[in-house]
């Protein structure tokens, strides 16, 4: 196919899914600013030590997300339709047991991240009240990923982006509503990540039902339980669980020692956060188009295809990271204050704020290197990246934290960042080379 043609291809996926992953930062964004009004930084600090308890955990379960993506674009490649049903219900099933399990394990899940945390005394309770609320849409959160993995695996972003927009949107109301309107704090913001979380689903599975109807094929429950499909599966889903929760290590370490040096920079760093988040899950709409491009590619058993989806994925993710930079560089300070109206967090993040304007920059070929890896389902190497990555991240942690305080904590940061890309870098040659060849 002629590049142009490509360039449309990823944007036919990445449009949607950059809407679609915009909504979600967009939230963490409404959430942080209705509660960074709110009188004092420890409504601000509970709400983030909440949302990163459940980060750590539901990224934890991003496996249902992307391995579902690249078993599915694989399936889809290789034309089996049958096999495209299976990993939906494999991923679904899965979503629903694992979610059940967390309801279950609630109390010992919040003790060890209370302790290993460790917030002030003000924070403690408000993150209490807030995850005793939330942790009731597990499963239904977690079928979210399922569905959503599903959809990009058959390249139905519409699909994708109408349940995520839609959850996000109906959370972004609830909390002004529950939080501004009713003044419930907290707990608002947890309720309306709750009932948006429940929505979700219900929508989720009507599209779902769309889709079957169009994808065509059967449901075939002796290939559901195939023995060796399902050793795939988690062999795959061991993999990036053990990669995720590496990622969401060095996530709940950045705000572990923050937590350290006091409320107002744990505050400020969770207004900080927010610009990271917003540009990955913008940049990520071409890492997710990789995986399904490059999937696709792999069950085919096309190379030439294969190099085509990571150039034009790849471009236009690097082309986006430098506007990233671009827009922090010249709003910045605008951004933080629309964060947040305690004029000490206020001044404490602009004085942290260069670290965060260049991370667009560096972290882009983390990302869209996970996109590809997740494709072909490198999964082993993605694992084996991070855990590198993660082990370095600590050790200059340990280095510079003491001697340069939070300056210290965001250069590690950002080199943990350059090294994931530098590790999958270092594969990458090896997979392409099997493309269309033994796998």
């Amino acid at each position: 196919m002629p590049a142009e043609n490509w360039n449309r291809k990823t944007w036919a996926f990445a449009g949607p899914v950059m809407l679609s992953n915009i909504s979600v930062p967009l939230l963490g964004i409404v959430d942080t600013a209705v509660v960074g009004h709110l009188p004092g930084p420890y409504f601000l600090g509970a709400v983030a030590v909440g949302a990163l308890i459940f980060n750590v955990v539901y990224h934890g379960c991003n496996f249902l997300r992307m391995g579902t993506t690249g078993l599915t674009a694989q399936s889809l490649g290789a034309r089996d339709v049958d096999e495209m049903r299976a990993w939906l219900a494999r991923a679904g099933l899965l979503a629903v047991i694992i979610g059940c399990f967390l309801i279950a394990v609630q109390i010992p899940v919040l003790w060890a991240s209370l302790e290993i945390i460790d917030p002030g005394p003000k924070v403690r309770p408000l993150t209490d009240a807030y995850f005793s609320i939330r942790i009731w849409g597990a499963p239904m959160a977690l079928l979210n990923f399922a569905l959503l993995g599903w959809f990009f695996g058959i390249q139905n972003t519409r699909a994708a982006l109408a349940t995520q927009v839609f959850m996000n949107g109906v959370n972004i109301v609830l909390d002004l509503w529950f939080v501004i309107g009713l003044g419930w704090g907290v707990e608002g913001v947890a309720w309306a990540t709750l009932i948006s979380e429940v929505s979700a689903v219900g929508l989720g599975l009507w599209l779902v039902g769309r889709n079957l109807r169009r994808v065509g094929g059967h449901w075939r429950p002796e290939r559901i339980i195939d023995g060796g499909r399902l050793a795939r599966m988690f062999r795959v889903n061991g993999d990036i669980l053990i990669r995720s929760l590496c990622l969401q290590a060095a996530f709940v370490i950045v705000t572990a020692v923050g937590a350290r040096m006091g409320d107002i920079v744990l505050a400020a760093n969770a207004v900080l956060l927010n610009f990271q988040l917003l540009s990955a899950y913008a940049l990520d709409g071409f890492a997710n188009a990789a995986e399904a491009l490059t999937g696709e590619a792999v069950g085919a058993r096309n190379r030439g295809r294969f190099r085509q989806a990571v150039k034009a994925t790849s471009l236009w993710a690097l082309i986006f990271s430098a506007a990233f930079t671009l827009a922090y560089l010249a709003m910045g300070t605008l951004f933080i204050d629309l964060l947040t109206g305690v004029e000490e967090v206020r001044e404490a993040a602009r004085a942290y704020l260069p670290w965060v304007v260049f991370l667009p920059m560096i972290s882009v070929w983390s990302f869209q290197l996970d996109g590809i890896f997740i494709g072909a389902t490198w999964t082993a190497e993605m694992r084996n990246g991070m855990a590198i990555s993660l082990v370095i991240f600590a050790a200059v942690l340990v280095a510079l934290v003491p001697s340069q305080g939070n300056h210290g904590l965001w250069l590690a940061f950002s080199l943990f960042m350059a090294i994931r890309a530098l590790t999958l870098g270092a594969f990458y040659p090896r997979l392409e080379r099997t493309v269309g060849g033994p796998a």
